[in-house]
């Protein structure tokens, strides 16, 4: 029996994601731009107040980007474009017409209670997003996905002591650059000593590679 379904010979994205990310990181997440471009030019012919605006760029226009950040290190380039348009957005620009920005936009990144408006900083969205899943590749070592990356990448070591390798995957290179997140607030929960190594841990403050600790691993 013959069914009519066509055989591709691969695919250029899965979820939504890019499957291949070749030399222009740039060209390969330039959907993730443009879909935000999208939003905003629809909602620019539209009356909106300051607030208005304020409530659409937190829960779309920099939520959009959000799916993407947990599996990627976007281009900077990307992200910064991304935040001149909800700027310009927010600021009441339409079509060409530029308008002039009172605050820089840093400012808006602080919480209400300090003076801002609590939007998002892309750059470290990113990264948080990224760290993320570096924590969730240490403390639950039984999933599918940490024996997986764990089997491929570093089979003989810790998660915090993989090395970059040449062949290694995009996915798997945007976690390792977002483990530096982790290691400035981790610290090691000894236990029975069994997983802990005495000088490389951050597990007591005597020692260098101890910091600050937010959050903790056993």
């Amino acid at each position: 029996m013959k069914l009519s379904f066509k055989a591709v010979d691969g695919h250029d994205k899965y979820l939504g994601l890019p499957t291949y990310i070749g030399d222009s990181k740039k060209q390969v997440f330039q959907i993730v731009q443009d879909r935000v471009w999208k939003k905003l030019k629809g909602w620019r012919e539209k009356f909106h107040s300051q607030a208005g605006r304020e409530v659409l760029i937190k829960s779309i226009a920099q939520a959009i980007p959000t799916y993407a950040m947990q599996c990627f290190l976007l281009p900077v380039s990307i992200l910064d474009e991304i935040k001149k348009l909800c700027r310009n957005f927010f600021w009441g620009q339409k079509k060409d017409e530029r308008k002039m920005s009172w605050v820089a936009w840093e400012k808006f990144y602080a919480p209400k209670s300090h003076g801002g408006l609590g939007f998002q900083d892309m750059r470290n969205l990113n990264r948080a997003l990224l760290a993320k899943q570096a924590w969730r590749i240490m403390t639950n070592e039984d999933s599918l996905m940490s024996k997986v990356l764990k089997g491929k990448y570093f089979p003989n070591s810790s998660f915090l002591e993989a090395k970059i390798s040449p062949n290694m995957s995009y996915t798997w290179r945007s976690i390792l650059g977002a483990r530096d997140v982790l290691e400035m607030g981790a610290r090691k929960v000894v236990g029975d000593g069994t997983t802990t190594l005495i000088r490389k841990d951050p597990w007591i403050p005597s020692l260098p590679n101890f910091k600050n600790s937010t959050i903790i691993w056993g």
